[in-house]
């Protein structure tokens, strides 16, 4: 059995990921293996998590993965775990329609009790009526404590616990209003650890002490081995046999976005996974068969990405599959914001004030390095970009489309999650010859 907590609010902004990563490396510096997960297709904040724990952060996404598979991707994860810590998304019960891969939904298909981090600003007794309405709504989820943050006072304390005595949610924590933990964030969210890393080791300890201090390590430790054993055994990408072949994948400050279950699925598809951060890197890995492109923040990094000139040439002239989603699209591109880029697709891309951001239930058009014809993939847009592809698009779905692909290049702003999707490893590694 896998002791297990998911750290949730009743709304964005409420501080979940200051709790739940300060939770985490509050954990391991009291000697516990703790396993780090997100809820949804977020890519920034597990890069914390894995700072404040030294193991890989997941994501539990039903939507991209499946219902059936959330539970042994979590099993999987947290192998060899004491603890496990799922930092929700959004507020609890939002998701799509009928709270469909919400963190409430998370919460019940790995059956783990929820800690509830109240932003207490400005309340006094309503921190009661919304924790009684948040432990009423649905009777499936089970919250099993309070965190209060941003607690002005030691008056504003003793009001929020006495009004929240008689509701039967122990308060397990109480977080003061502390300045300079907050993370810095841009416009698609936080920093990501790669491009801050010394600052956000320092962030994340801060978090810990702020944690220790100020929460019930026991008792949360203790709610957390209440979860009862999980009816599913943990996701497997398969026996890794000895590689035949390389792939590259991108990576560095300007290419953060990725799950860990991809190259996992890689390599038991006969791949061997090596990385490249085509800021520094002027050739690509020797030997290199494939090459993967994820998404990042190429857009903060533009003009070094046009200056590294030698792996731009290398990139355009590769012969191997190449497969970029979102920043590898637009490094492909031949300009983005106006710089020049590896220039393989015959497009300009440039920021945008408007957020693209969503699921995407798609049918693929064509076949590619990863897909066939008539195939449904399920993906996460998530970008401030445009870019004019010419062509037809690859992936359609109602009410848009988006991707190119050409010959041995497939490029989209569509993040797809290959556990929902294993065959694409095995296609892309046969490609690779």
């Amino acid at each position: 059995m896998v002791a297990r907590l998911v750290i949730a609010a009743p709304s964005s902004g409420a501080g979940k990921t200051t709790i739940a990563t300060g939770l985490m490396a509050a954990l391991v510096r009291a000697g516990l293996a703790v396993s780090p997960h997100k809820a949804g297709p977020d890519y920034i904040d597990p890069g914390y998590h894995a700072l404040a724990t030294g193991r890989p952060g997941r994501n539990l996404d039903p939507f991209l993965t499946s219902e059936d598979l959330v539970a042994p991707l979590f099993l999987h994860g947290a192998r060899d775990a004491d603890v496990a810590i799922v930092e929700g998304v959004m507020g609890l019960f939002d998701g799509l329609p009928d709270g469909y891969a919400s963190t409430a939904h998370v919460a019940r298909l790995i059956d783990a009790p929820v800690v509830l981090v109240v932003d207490a600003t400005g309340q006094g007794q309503s921190v009661a009526a919304l924790v009684h309405g948040f432990a009423g709504f649905d009777t499936r989820v089970r919250i099993g404590g309070v965190i209060l943050n941003r607690v002005g006072s030691d008056r504003h304390e003793e009001v929020c616990r006495a009004a929240l005595d008689h509701s039967g949610v122990p308060v397990l924590g109480v977080v003061r209003r502390t300045p300079g933990v907050e993370t810095p964030s841009r416009h698609l969210g936080l920093i990501p650890v790669a491009e801050r890393r010394r600052e956000a080791l320092e962030a994340v300890a801060r978090l810990g002490d702020l944690v220790t201090a100020s929460c019930d390590l026991t008792a949360l430790v203790a709610l957390a081995h209440t979860a009862p054993p999980l009816a599913a055994d943990p996701w497997t990408p398969g026996e890794i046999p000895a590689p035949r072949t390389r792939v590259a994948v991108a990576g560095g400050p300007a290419f953060t976005f990725g799950y860990a279950e991809q190259a996992e699925l890689l390599e038991a598809a006969g791949a061997e996974v090596v990385s490249f951060d085509p800021l520094r890197d002027e050739r690509l890995p020797e030997g290199t068969r494939g090459l993967i492109l994820p998404g990042g923040f190429p857009e903060m990094h533009v003009h070094d990405l046009a200056a590294n000139e030698p792996l731009k040439r290398e990139i355009a002239a590769f012969g191997g599959p190449i497969l970029a989603e979102c920043g590898g699209l637009l490094y492909l591109a031949r300009e983005l914001d106006g710089h020049p880029m590896v220039g393989l697709i015959d497009a300009k891309s440039h920021m945008s004030p408007r957020l693209t951001l969503g699921y995407r239930d798609a049918v693929v058009t064509a076949d590619t390095v990863i897909g066939r014809t008539g195939e449904r993939v399920r993906g996460h847009e998530f970008h401030r970009t445009v870019t004019d592809l010419p062509g037809e698009r690859v992936y359609r779905w109602r009410g848009g489309a988006d991707g190119y692909a050409a010959g041995r290049i497939l490029a989209s702003y569509l993040h797809l999650h290959w556990a929902g999707t294993p065959e694409a490893a095995t296609r892309f590694v046969k490609e690779c010859g």
